[in-house]
């Protein structure tokens, strides 16, 4: 059988992707190299416990925001997303300080007023600059500003200069950097489309999501199903075989081949050329160009099953650092720890203690990139006692702000950047794919097209990460294939 579109990857990007093109009636076949779907989004199980890996929680979800939006499209809201507290959705403790953050523009403002109050007014015009990019961005899918959107100004400015020229305080310009762990900070580097599109979100509304991320995959999977499509699981693509310079198939690792009209590949662009060995199109320029570009920083995560009983549930989120200068804990330096995001998981008993918690700190490709080409489950005794080592690290760094986390725990399960390289196929254990580099803009914020017609990319790497980012993404994807007016008219824009 010949497929409408195939799609390469079943994270959240991909199988978005799919649900589109199988809501508009094309044949879809989504093939996913492990035997769990979700990429990012997908969860583990020990001991009846439920962890996640990469999904956390989200921003923009009360009703009418745009990821509300978004997920109602995507057929996503009977999920059991949980409010967090909007008057304490997330806590920085920075100078040994503790900092609160409220959702709501004026209750953020208020909450960070109460101890910068010489800063009210700038804390108004960096919320007033935050809602506009929030407010407008459904205003990319206008085919008139498709191309201006990827060259947009914002992208092209520094984050970081925008925060020294909003606010007086350095103190201040730390605390409201610091629930960014969910990106890169990077001076350097980092657009200030990233920063304000992602913080905006979050200081609308912030949710959990009870029962783990793994959810969101399943439900998408299923309803691709339903509307005709397959999903096929432990489907490693070798590689995309192009034939008179348009990919005619995808050949499996078992030698099976899917023949497809349009391919879609969510997987790190690098990696996604890995599979065109032989083309006409991608000239070698092309090819170097994207396998040279920096990628964002891998994450280290503690994933850690408490003692029954021992540590309250928090709905909120709790990032500590031990840096004056929050901008430089993904540095690259491995060796301490500057800081820190403590993430509790919604108790599936709706109990007052927290069943299970994450701390998830940068962590550097270097650092691992020795055990590359090992397998998973076989990487040494030398690799164990180094994930072990930063586990405990990880437990003594956050017992400084928690003390009675120390005697909380019963079990840490951890994963490393390779962990990530390994099961979602990111280059270097990125955890946010293609570093975007607003000095660079052409060169670093890809558009969905390729060389080659009928490839095309979708995922983490373009436009924006997170939950929200991707989902964007995938509509742009697909808008190449359905049509930008039939996007529009799918979100009621």
């Amino acid at each position: 059988m010949k497929y409408d579109v195939v799609i390469i990857g079943a994270g959240l990007g991909g199988l978005e992707c799919g649900y589109i093109c199988a809501k508009h009636g094309k044949s879809v076949c989504v093939l996913e190299q492990g035997i769990t779907l979700g990429g990012s989004l997908q969860v583990f199980k020990r001991k009846g416990h439920t962890f996640d890996t990469g999904y956390h929680y989200i921003g923009a979800y009360d009703n009418g925001q745009s990821l509300h939006r978004l997920f109602d499209y995507f057929n996503l809201t009977h999920l059991p997303f949980h409010k967090m507290d909007s008057d304490y959705f997330d806590e920085v403790v920075y100078k040994g300080k503790s900092y609160r953050f409220a959702n709501g523009y004026d209750n953020f403002v208020d909450a960070l007023a109460e101890e910068f109050p010489h800063q009210r007014q700038n804390l108004k015009k960096y919320v007033d600059f935050l809602s506009k990019v929030g407010d407008n961005i459904f205003n990319q899918f206008s085919p008139k500003d498709l191309d201006s959107f990827y060259t947009a100004s914002l992208f092209g400015q520094s984050a970081y200069d925008f925060l020294k020229e909003t606010f007086t305080d350095e103190d201040l310009i730390n605390v409201v950097s610091g629930t960014s762990l969910k990106l890169e900070l990077k001076k350097e580097t980092l657009p200030l489309y990233t920063f304000a599109q992602i913080n905006d979100s979050f200081i609308r509304s912030a949710y959990r999501l009870k029962g783990g991320g793994g959810q969101i995959a399943d439900s998408l999977a299923a309803d691709i199903e339903k509307m005709g499509g397959m999903v096929k699981k432990n489907s490693k693509v070798d590689e995309l075989v192009e034939v008179d310079g348009r990919i005619a198939y995808a050949r499996l690792s078992n030698g099976e081949e899917i023949q497809g009209e349009t391919f879609i590949s969510s997987a790190h662009p690098a990696a996604t050329l890995e599979l065109v060995k032989e083309s006409s199109k991608i000239r070698k320029i092309y090819r170097n160009r994207i396998t040279r570009l920096q990628n964002t920083t891998g994450m280290f995560t503690a994933n850690i099953k408490l003692k029954k009983d021992t540590l309250p549930y928090l709905n909120r989120n709790q990032y500590f650092y031990d840096t004056d200068d929050v901008w430089n804990v993904c540095d690259g330096d491995d060796s301490q720890i500057k800081g820190a995001l403590m993430s509790y998981q919604v108790p599936e008993n709706g109990d007052e203690y927290a069943e299970n918690v994450d701390i998830i700190i940068p962590m550097s490709w270097a650092a691992v990139e020795q055990w590359d080409g090992t397998k998973v489950m076989q990487r040494g005794e030398e690799y164990n006692a180094m994930k072990n080592k930063k586990a405990e690290e990880c437990v003594d760094f956050v017992s400084k702000y928690v003390p009675q986390l120390k005697n909380a725990v019963d079990t840490i399960y951890t994963s490393t950047p390779l962990t990530y390289k390994d099961y979602v196929s990111t280059v270097e254990g990125s955890a946010y794919g293609i570093r975007k580099d607003y000095n660079n803009v052409m060169q670093t914020l890809l558009t969905p097209r390729t060389p080659i017609e009928n490839l095309l990319l979708t995922g983490q790497s373009l436009n924006l990460h997170g939950i929200l980012g991707v989902s964007m993404t995938s509509l742009f994807t697909t808008a190449e294939i359905v049509g930008m007016d039939t996007v529009k008219e799918d979100l009621k824009l």
